[in-house]
Order: C-alpha cells, then sequence, then structure tokens
C-alpha cells in the first residue's frame, strides 16, 4: 500500500473506532482530614474517582462552614450573603482534586448536616433568591462541586429532604445519601422517589458501625437502584470496624459477585495517614475489582 493510501487508512480508522468508554464505577473516598493539609497527590493518583468532603455545615441562617475536623486548623465560613468567602487557598486545594496531573477524580461532593434544613425548607424556602441557594451556587462555583452528600442519620423529615434535592437539581448539582439505618429504608426510598434518579444518583451504603450487618444486596432491592456499600479502613477510634485492604478487597469481590453494585468506598483519608496505611493499597482494591 503507498504511503498516503495507508495514512488515509489510518485516518479512517480513527474516526470510525470508537473511543474507550470511561469507567462508571464508582470508587470512593470521604475526606475527613482538613484538606488544606491533605495529600493531593495520593488523594488523585491512587485510583479514587470521587473524593467526598466530610464536615461542611448548613447553618441556621443558611451560611456555609467548614469544619476542618483536624488538629491545628480552625473552622471556616466559606459561603455567606451569596458569595464564597473561604479563601483562595482553600478553593484552589479543592479545584486541584479534578484538575491536578494524572488526576483520576473526576467527582466532588460535600457532606452536609441535616439539622437546619427541615427548618430552612420551610422560611425561607428553596427559592433561588434564597441564602441557601445563593449559598450553594457560589460554593459550587468557587469549588467546583459536582454533588452534596445528604448525612442524615436522626432526623429524617421526608417533605424537606426532597425539597432540598430539589432545590440542589436546580443550582445543578446532584444529590447523593449515605444510610446506614436498615429501619428507616422507605424514607430513603420516598426521598429518592420525589427527587428523581437524575438528580439523587448515588446511594453510599455504610457498611461498618451502625451499618455493620447491612447486606448491599437487600438495600439494592429495597431501594430499586444499585449501591455503592462503604467501608471504614483500620484505626484507633472502633477498631472492631476496621478493614484492611486485603479484607476490604474480599468483601468487595463478594458483594460485586453477590449484587453487581455500583462500585465501593472507604471512611477515611485521616484514618489512611494516622494508622499509616496506604492509599495505593486501598485505591488499588477499588481498580482491581471495580474497573
Amino acid at each position: 500500500m503507498k504511503p498516503l493510501a495507508i495514512l488515509r487508512a489510518l485516518v479512517l480508522h480513527a474516526l470510525i473506532t470508537p473511543a474507550p468508554a470511561a469507567s462508571s464505577a464508582i470508587r470512593a473516598l470521604y475526606l475527613f482530614k482538613d484538606v488544606l493539609k491533605s495529600n493531593t497527590t495520593a488523594l488523585t493518583t491512587s485510583g479514587f474517582n470521587t473524593l467526598i468532603i466530610f464536615g461542611v455545615g448548613i447553618l441556621s441562617n443558611g451560611d456555609i462552614m467548614y469544619y476542618s475536623n483536624t488538629p491545628g486548623s480552625k473552622d471556616t465560613l466559606v459561603a455567606s450573603a451569596g458569595a464564597y468567602v473561604g479563601g483562595d487557598a482553600l478553593a484552589a486545594k479543592v479545584r486541584s482534586f479534578k484538575t491536578a496531573n494524572s488526576t483520576t477524580v473526576d467527582r466532588v461532593e460535600i457532606s452536609t448536616n441535616a439539622q437546619n434544613i427541615k427548618t430552612l425548607m420551610t422560611t425561607p424556602g428553596p427559592g433561588p433568591t434564597t441564602p441557601l441557594y445563593r449559598n450553594l451556587a457560589a460554593l459550587r462555583d468557587a469549588w467546583g462541586l459536582d454533588a452534596v452528600n445528604n448525612d442524615d442519620e436522626s432526623i429524617y423529615h421526608a417533605d424537606s429532604t426532597a425539597a432540598f434535592g430539589k432545590m440542589l437539581g436546580a443550582i445543578g448539582l446532584r444529590y447523593s445519601i449515605a444510610p446506614y439505618d436498615g429501619g428507616v429504608v422507605s424514607f430513603w426510598s420516598t426521598v429518592r422517589s420525589r427527587v428523581g434518579a437524575a438528580v439523587l444518583d448515588r446511594v453510599y451504603l455504610q457498611c461498618y458501625d451502625g451499618g455493620a450487618g447491612n447486606d448491599p444486596a437487600a438495600w439494592q432491592s429495597r431501594l430499586g437502584t444499585k449501591v455503592v456499600p462503604l467501608l471504614w479502613v483500620v484505626n484507633d477510634s472502633k477498631p472492631r470496624y476496621g478493614t484492611s485492604a486485603a479484607q476490604a478487597r474480599d468483601k468487595f469481590v463478594a458483594w460485586s459477585k453477590q449484587a453487581a453494585v455500583a462500585g465501593g468506598g472507604y471512611w477515611n483519608d485521616f484514618d489512611i495517614e494516622k494508622m499509616g496505611l496506604s492509599y495505593k493499597d486501598y485505591g488499588g482494591v477499588l481498580t482491581s475489582v471495580f474497573p
């Protein structure tokens, strides 16, 4: 074949050959440590594609606070009066999770409390001129957020939870939940039905501590959607719930075979570093079981 014909053939092949599909498997890690002190390289190159920043509090007036949860760090007001006020360094650090060289992260969420949602969804409500709506929109833009994770473990008020989820959708954010209590599956099912799967698109199922007995297959059956089981890494807070990377592999493999779960994830980065564990080991488990 002549060189020009070869070139034409190569171009044609490139045009008609589909690009490899991006993985839809979820590989998540909750960030408990102050992100300004976190190991960006490890977080972004160990195989995780979703990072969930824990400790973002919605205050009674609709302002948003970031609680550092780390010795030597301070809590920071990050959004107020419809503007981002958390500082350039914090914004740059969070945005770097998706922009760092060789990053595997394509989704960043914040995990929020539920204490003030019921009141705020009643007064002043979920509309676009309300403080919470404007503050969340400002934080979305400053941090490059993709979603908000609901950390409700006690209130379970369906009307306000659904209203909040719909508000997030209007802002352009997704909504995820992290249930642990099998006695309130119907609550989560109601919320998911009202909000819609296009917005409430992920269920991170706690399978440690209070959720240690959870069966992902049973939850999937009752919710009518795939779940992402979460395990707690080795820790010294509640060691009996700690899971080594090897143990995590066994559990994720079993759950994947039993129920074809949507992926897997861990609680949390602080313990990985405190206990001298390996991000690569834990991330590698997820990339091998959920490629």
